[in-house]
C-alpha cells in the first residue's frame, strides 16, 4: 500500500473505534502514535525503538496546547458558565421570563428558548444546558399540558445553541485549529447564533398559534401583578445580561483579549452568585472539578487532533483528497455545499469535537476555492447543531431522556427535534444567499 492508501486506511480505522465506544481524544492519540511510527520509521533506526520522531512531534503538540494563549480562555469560560448554573440563577430567570412572555403563544417553550440563548451566552456547554433545561423547563411544561414532543424539540433545540453562540468553547476549538482570530470569529457568530434562536421561537409561536393544544396558555390566577413581574424580570434578567454584554463586548471593543474577558467574567460570575446568595463551598468545588475536567478533555482533544492531523498530512492524506476534489471541477458555492453535506453527514455517527477532526482536511482548499475561513467556520458551527439533533447518535435526545420522567419515550424526543432540525437548514441556506450575516459585524469591529 503507498502513505496515501494507508493515511485513508487511518482515517476509516479513527471512525470505526469510535463508533465502537472509544475515548475520542485518546484514540487521537493512539492512532497517531501508531501511524507515526511507521511514517517517521528509518531503517538505521530499527535497533532504538524510542528513536522515531513522532514522541518529539507528540510532545512538541502538547507543549503548544499548554503554552497556546488561546486555549486559556476555555477553562475560564468553562468556569463562569459552571459558576451559574450551580448557583441557579438559570432557574429564576426561566420562571420569570416565563411569566412575562405569558401573553405569547407557547409563552413556556418561548421562555426556555430565551433562557437557552442567554445561558449559551455564559456556557458552550450543550450537555449543561439540555441537562439542566430538562430538569427545570421540561416538567414544567409537561405539566402545564404541553405536547410532550414539543416540549422535547425546544429543550433539545435550544441546548444545542452553546455551540454557535459566543462564548462558544467549539468557536475557540475551531479558531485554534484554522488559525484565525477567535475575537473576529465571535463576532461573525453573533448574526447567525441569534437568527437561528429567534427562527425557533418564531416556529414555536406559529405552532402554538395555529395549534393551541400543543401549548396552552397558563391560567389568569396564576400569573402576578404587571409590576411584580418587571420587578422579578429585572433583578433576574438585567445582573447575567450585564455580565454577558461586558463579556463580550470588551472582547468586540477590543479592550481585553477572549482570555481576559473570560476572567474578568468568571470573577462576575462568583460575585453575582454571591450576591443571590447561592455561592457555596459545595457549589464553588463541584464548579471547579467540572471545569477542570472539561478543560481536560478540550486540551486532549487538541493535543490528540494536532498529532493525527501532522501524520495523516505527511502521509499524503491531504493531497489525495484535495486532488480528488479538484478532480470533480466544483464552484466555491459547490465545494461549501459539498464539505457541508460531509460533516452533516458525519453528525449522524459522530459528536461535534469527533466531526472537527475532519475539518483541517476541508482548510487547506479553501484558499484554492476563494472562501474565507471565517464564515465557513459559521457555516460548520451552524451545521454542527445537527449532530447532537440528528439520530442514531442524537446527543441532546439522550440528554434530555437522561433527565426526562421515565414515560417519555425516546422516538418521542426523535420526533419532537425534527422540525427545529429545519429550522437550522433554514438558517444555513440564509446564511449561503446572505454572507453579510456572518461577515458585517467582524468587518464593523475590525476593517
Amino acid at each position: 500500500m503507498t502513505d496515501p492508501q494507508i493515511a485513508i486506511m487511518m482515517l476509516a480505522l479513527f471512525i470505526i473505534i469510535v463508533l465502537m465506544g472509544f475515548p475520542i481524544a485518546f484514540t487521537l492519540i493512539a492512532m497517531g502514535l501508531g501511524f507515526g511510527y511507521y511514517a517517521y520509521l528509518r531503517p538505521e533506526r530499527m535497533d532504538h525503538i524510542f528513536d522515531n520522531n513522532i514522541f518529539d512531534l507528540f510532545v512538541q503538540n502538547t507543549y503548544s496546547v499548554m503554552s497556546n494563549e488561546v486555549l486559556v480562555a476555555v477553562p475560564l469560560f468553562l468556569f463562569m458558565g459552571y459558576v451559574v448554573e450551580r448557583a441557579n440563577i438559570v432557574n429564576r430567570l426561566f420562571f420569570r421570563l416565563q411569566m412575562a412572555a405569558r401573553h405569547l403563544p407557547g409563552s413556556m417553550a418561548v421562555a426556555a428558548l430565551a433562557t437557552c440563548a442567554l445561558f449559551a451566552t455564559a456556557t458552550g456547554i450543550v450537555g449543561a444546558v439540555v441537562t439542566l433545561m430538562g430538569l427545570l423547563a421540561f416538567p414544567a411544561m409537561l405539566r402545564a399540558g404541553y405536547d410532550e414532543k414539543f416540549a422535547a424539540g425546544v429543550i433539545c433545540a435550544g441546548g444545542c445553541l452553546g455551540i454557535l453562540i459566543p462564548p462558544s468553547i467549539m468557536l475557540i476549538v475551531y479558531a485554534a485549529i484554522a488559525q484565525v482570530s477567535p475575537v473576529r470569529l465571535y463576532a461573525a457568530a453573533i448574526l447567525p447564533g441569534f437568527m437561528l434562536a429567534g427562527l425557533y421561537m418564531a416556529y414555536v409561536i406559529g405552532r402554538a398559534y395555529f395549534n393551541p393544544r400543543l401549548a396552552p396558555k397558563p391560567p389568569e390566577e396564576s400569573v402576578p401583578p404587571l409590576g411584580k413581574i418587571i420587578v422579578l424580570v429585572v433583578t433576574s434578567f438585567v445582573p447575567l445580561a450585564l455580565l454577558i454584554l461586558s463579556v463580550l463586548g470588551a472582547i468586540l471593543a477590543g479592550i481585553a483579549t477572549p482570555a481576559e474577558a473570560a476572567g474578568v467574567g468568571s470573577f462576575g460570575a462568583l460575585v453575582l452568585a454571591a450576591c443571590y446568595r447561592a455561592l457555596t463551598w459545595k457549589r464553588l468545588k463541584e464548579a471547579v472539578f467540572l471545569t477542570a475536567r472539561t478543560s481536560a478533555m478540550v486540551c486532549w482533544l487538541f493535543v490528540g487532533s494536532w498529532t493525527f492531523a501532522s501524520v495523516f498530512s505527511y502521509l499524503g492524506g491531504h493531497k489525495l483528497i484535495e486532488h480528488w476534489v479538484l478532480a470533480i471541477e466544483l464552484s466555491p458555492i459547490m465545494f461549501l455545499t459539498l464539505a457541508q453535506l460531509i460533516i452533516f453527514l458525519l453528525g449522524w455517527p459522530l459528536e461535534w469535537s469527533e466531526i472537527i477532526i475532519f475539518v483541517p482536511i476541508f482548510l487547506p482548499m479553501l484558499s484554492i476555492f476563494d472562501d474565507d475561513p471565517l464564515f465557513f467556520g459559521i457555516l460548520v458551527a451552524l451545521n454542527l447543531q445537527t449532530s447532537f439533533l440528528t439520530p442514531p447518535m442524537a446527543m441532546a435526545a439522550y440528554y434530555l431522556k437522561g433527565v426526562a420522567p421515565l414515560y417519555v419515550q425516546l422516538m418521542n424526543i426523535f420526533r419532537g427535534v425534527m422540525p427545529f432540525l429545519m429550522m437550522v437548514f433554514v438558517a444555513m441556506f440564509m446564511l449561503y444567499l446572505y454572507p453579510g450575516l456572518a461577515l458585517w459585524l467582524p468587518v464593523y469591529f475590525f476593517g
